[in-house]
């Protein structure tokens, strides 16, 4: 008896197994790749983790409207939606926006983000932006964020590149841009500067914690919800550095908010233009005065450092590498900043207003970021069920995601020179800036949630690429092989390794 019984209960088991794979794949009409029982299409993922961006490109250009269905283990709700159409997008990002959001599990897992900008929905995300857009769409803090980076430039990154060339050394750029985009991040919301950029190349505790946490944002997205709970519970692999990481950085953001409230009772102010963490404690709404609790201003810093730093040096990083690949392209830029600067006091004359003048360059800014978008995918969650344009199928809770790093290499949208690295596509024939739908031309979002810090991010990156184009060559050293790292900003895993040397101008 003992043993008919085990046998009747393997043969439901296994009739189990057969029902729930054969259910399984009748419910996913467009599988992206193929799936295992228990596991879903996890391992697929996994496999091929070291090279996800390019592996899930080439997966999605094989279906209808490079829109297709990832279902993760069984009993887990890693089940997706993945698309690169860019009317897809249109259609989630702006026609139908208030049925997709971010979601809970969206804030579980950017749980580092508290309440900010990138992850709220509704009326606090409304809240955040509406404070932000008050500041940031102002000349003085135009003219503001100008005066810090040229102060930076100044007195960190030249001397250091000078240093470096010098010595004749080995110098990892995206690292010295990492530096940089730290000490400008915290000068603009802090109204301090840590100084990571230096000749000694100090180690900074806040500043690597902030790369731990995004790195384990990044793979919450890889394994399945109870897994990382489960390590987070137990403190261990990923989430016991995610903890450390997130305590070193909180204390850091925690200090200077009790430091300016202190410099505050006293009266002592930023006559030029306060840093945003003095302007965020206290702002007028109508008649009433505002006054933002720690934790608020907390959450305020942490998603304009995403904003504010990462994603500048990533975009500084690609942009660097694909000039010191593409000699003519970086010809043309020089010609071009000779003739809108000339030969002579550069630096002097690099300012807000001169930088928007440089079209070639913003060309190149832009298809830099549209091969690698800093934020490489997007997240979304519909509330009610719909039908993409595409023809597919969208249930309650479907989790979507769209590759922004996929959307810039289809071939339907940027032509069969897609992969290739083309300043002039952003150039008219009367030499003006051609201005792509942002659904199409995706890194800075798109719809209601196009970033606000667009334009700013425009400035810093052209004023950081004249000041070192006009000086430097920069050579990639010989068998350096850029790697997309890990992690939700699209950085290089090993660095940018450059050689420097003097130019004349």
């Amino acid at each position: 008896m003992l043993v008919s019984t085990t046998t009747l209960c393997a043969l439901f088991f296994f009739l189990f197994i057969i029902f729930k794979f054969h259910h399984r794949k009748k419910c996913c009409k467009y599988p992206i790749f193929r799936e295992y029982p228990f596991l879903g299409m996890l391992p697929t993922i996994l496999w091929n983790l070291w090279n996800i961006h390019d592996f899930i490109t080439e997966a999605l250009k094989k279906h209808h409207r490079g829109t297709a269905e990832f279902m993760g283990p069984w009993f887990t709700n890693m089940n997706y939606l993945v698309t690169s159409d860019p009317i897809n997008v249109h259609h989630m990002m702006s026609k139908c926006f208030d049925n997709y959001v971010k979601g809970s599990e969206f804030r579980d897992i950017f749980e580092a983000f508290g309440d900010g900008i990138f992850v709220a929905d509704s009326e606090t995300w409304k809240y955040n932006r509406s404070l932000f857009h008050s500041v940031f769409k102002q000349r003085g803090f135009e003219l503001f964020q100008e005066k810090i980076i040229k102060n930076k430039l100044e007195r960190s990154l030249i001397p250091v590149l000078d240093h470096v060339q010098q010595q004749g050394s080995v110098v990892d750029l995206q690292d010295v841009f990492s530096r940089f985009t730290f000490d400008n991040i915290c000068s603009v919301v802090l109204g301090c500067d840590p100084n990571c950029l230096s000749i000694e190349f100090p180690e900074i505790a806040c500043e690597k914690a902030f790369d731990q946490i995004e790195e384990c944002i990044f793979y919450r997205h890889a394994i399945p919800k109870s897994f990382w709970m489960f390590q987070k519970l137990l403190q261990v692999g990923q989430e016991k550095k995610m903890t450390k990481a997130y305590k070193e950085f909180d204390q850091f953001i925690y200090a200077n908010i009790e430091s300016k409230r202190e410099d505050l009772k006293k009266g002592i102010k930023n006559i030029e233009m306060e840093d945003l963490l003095t302007t965020f404690m206290k702002v007028e709404k109508g008649s009433q005065v505002v006054v933002h609790d720690d934790k608020f201003l907390r959450d305020v810093a942490f998603n304009l450092f995403v904003a504010g730093r990462d994603t500048i040096t990533s975009a500084l990083t690609w942009l660097f590498y694909l000039i010191a690949t593409h000699p003519l392209v970086e010809a043309k830029i020089l010609q071009e900043i000779k003739e809108n600067f000339g030969g002579i006091n550069i630096e002097k004359k690099l300012g807000v207003d001169e930088v928007k003048k440089l079209v070639y360059l913003h060309g190149a800014i832009c298809e830099a970021v549209r091969l690698f978008p800093p934020i490489p995918f997007e997240r979304k969650q519909a509330i009610k069920d719909d039908i993409l344009p595409s023809g597919h199928v969208v249930n309650p809770n479907t989790t979507i995601l769209f590759s922004l790093y996929s959307m810039g290499r289809v071939e339907e949208t940027w032509g069969k020179d897609c992969l290739e690295f083309k300043p002039e596509r952003w150039i008219s024939e009367r030499g003006g800036i051609v201005h792509e739908p942002s659904y199409k031309f995706i890194s800075f979002n798109a719809g209601p949630r196009t970033c606000l810090g667009k334009d700013l991010s425009f400035i810093q990156i052209k004023m950081v690429a004249v000041a070192i184009l006009c000086r430097y060559h920069i050579q990639v050293v010989k068998g350096h092989i850029p790697i997309p790292n890990l992690s939700i900003v699209l950085l290089m895993k090993n660095g940018l390794k450059v050689r420097i040397t003097k130019r004349e101008i």
